[in-house]
């Protein structure tokens, strides 16, 4: 039976676990093991380090939450990510909603450790002086006193805490994990000079982070700049009259196509005084066809971008694994935009080569001039992002076509703003790359410190601070 995924298992052992489970997948022997070898580091159940754990409260408050423009943040699930959190696109709401949710306030050094949905386990340290509220599918843990914050947020992102997670979850409607099986999850002590080390190499890749989320957020000005997007007169209307002739011709007959506002997106993109293009005429769109000869791909599909940075991580697939959808053989340079959502922004300049991507990308490659970096910073910008709405269809599933994004007028910027755009969008790259590479080898140190060699931990933690 050693070849085999079969476990024996006392009925002790499922009774021991909170909501007694029998079900097959939560004795892997991979979970087994690990549970065996954190027992014997004498590690301690997450409840016993901590003072409280609270998450949102009753769902029903859902219906009473505001969301403004301008308030306090309100983090959701995807903001918290691999050990940071991703302050892009966080959403705000009013005062009134904040403190009906008293139960979803963030205090500085509470772990949050994501519950549900596609972004299950993640944790990320709440590092901010200000105290903002969070969604009903994030736990909040205040650790007790001696505990570092930095290292349980970097042991659940670790392997054996999402191991955890993975053994423990339940799947109904959606995966998910409650907050008292957050507590079940055992944590190895480390010594604190492990606990420093972590602290400090996790704090400089936060640095680096919000150092290239200003260098993006300073594109997003400049084209605004550029474009002198704070005097253009757009238009309100809630109505707009088309003839059956306009319908006919577009083949859309719903009011959200045909919205003043995107008429005037486009009218000022072509008044620009350089001129405009279109990425068509300026790349090539890439539909080359995966031979699935190979036994392994380096994948990449939506989930891979962050959306928040712009930035995108592959993952290795066995051919048999490979989603239906993996259809596009892309490479280094190329640009990949999401027609799913697009008003999430998931584009990314590819920096890795031979890459298979999703067929909910369309693909492109420089063929002329126009710098792929300043398509990318465009597509991001908010303006593109609404616009592109024009083309949406679907309700709970939004889609658009590749022509969609062929044929949208963009700008022709000159050879010196192109120059500045594009020097700071591989700045940005460069320390979301450095911030990214510092997080992964924190995990690998944990892990190696989970395994009883502090001494490698170290040695891999040094490394990290004395690079900076």
């Amino acid at each position: 039976m050693e070849r085999l995924e079969i476990s024996i298992i006392n009925l002790s052992i499922c009774q021991s676990i909170l909501d007694l489970r029998i079900d097959a997948s939560t004795y892997k022997k991979i979970y087994l093991q690990e549970e065996a070898l954190l027992k014997s580091r004498a590690a301690e159940r997450i409840g016993t380090i901590i003072t409280s754990i609270q998450n949102f409260g009753a769902y029903s408050l859902c219906n009473e939450i505001n969301f403004v423009d301008d308030g306090i943040p309100f983090l959701m699930t995807q903001n918290v990510r691999d050990n940071y959190i991703d302050w892009s696109g966080v959403r705000n709401i009013d005062d009134k909603s904040h403190n009906l949710l008293y139960k979803s306030h963030c205090l500085k050094n509470q772990v949050l450790i994501t519950m549900a949905g596609e972004y299950l386990g993640r944790a990320a340290v709440y590092n901010k002086d200000f105290i903002c509220s969070s969604n009903q599918a994030i736990a909040k843990l205040t650790l007790k006193p001696g505990y570092s914050p930095y290292y349980v947020s970097s042991f659940v992102n670790c392997r054996y805490g999402q191991n955890q997670i993975a053994r423990f979850k339940t799947i109904t409607g959606q995966p998910n994990i409650n907050m008292g099986l957050i507590k079940y999850l055992l944590i190895p002590k480390v010594s604190d000079e492990i606990n420093e080390l972590i602290e400090k190499s996790v704090i400089l890749a936060i640095e680096k982070m919000e150092a290239a989320n200003k260098k993006s957020e300073f594109v997003e000005h400049e084209i605004s700049r550029l474009l002198n997007i704070k005097n253009w007169a757009i238009s309100s209307d809630s109505t707009a009259v088309r003839s059956s002739k306009q319908l006919l011709a577009n083949e859309r007959w719903d009011a959200e196509f045909f919205q003043s506002k995107y008429d005037d997106f486009e009218r000022y993109i072509k008044a620009y005084s350089n001129g405009y293009t279109t990425p068509r005429a300026e790349f090539e769109h890439v539909k080359t066809k995966c031979s699935h000869e190979l036994m392994e791909y380096n994948y990449l599909e939506i989930g891979d971008i962050d959306v928040g940075n712009g930035s995108s991580t592959s993952h290795v697939v066995a051919e048999e694994e490979l989603p239906a959808n993996a259809k596009i053989m892309a490479k280094a340079g190329d640009i990949v935009v999401s027609t799913v959502r697009p008003y999430r922004g998931a584009v990314s300049v590819l920096r890795e080569n031979e890459l298979l991507v999703s067929g909910a990308f369309t693909v492109l490659r420089q063929k002329g001039s126009y710098p792929p970096q300043t398509l990318q910073a465009l597509l991001r910008t908010d303006l593109y992002k609404e616009w592109l709405l024009k083309y949406n269809v679907g309700t709970s599933y939004p889609v658009i076509k590749d022509d969609d994004i062929l044929d949208i007028p963009i700008p022709l910027f000159d050879d010196e703003d192109n120059q500045r755009i594009v020097e700071n969008v591989e700045k940005a790259s460069t320390l979301f790359e450095e911030s990214k590479a510092i997080l992964c080898s924190v995990k690998c140190a944990v892990e190696q410190a989970v395994e009883d060699n502090e001494a490698g931990a170290k040695k891999i933690l040094l490394s990290l601070i004395t690079k900076k």
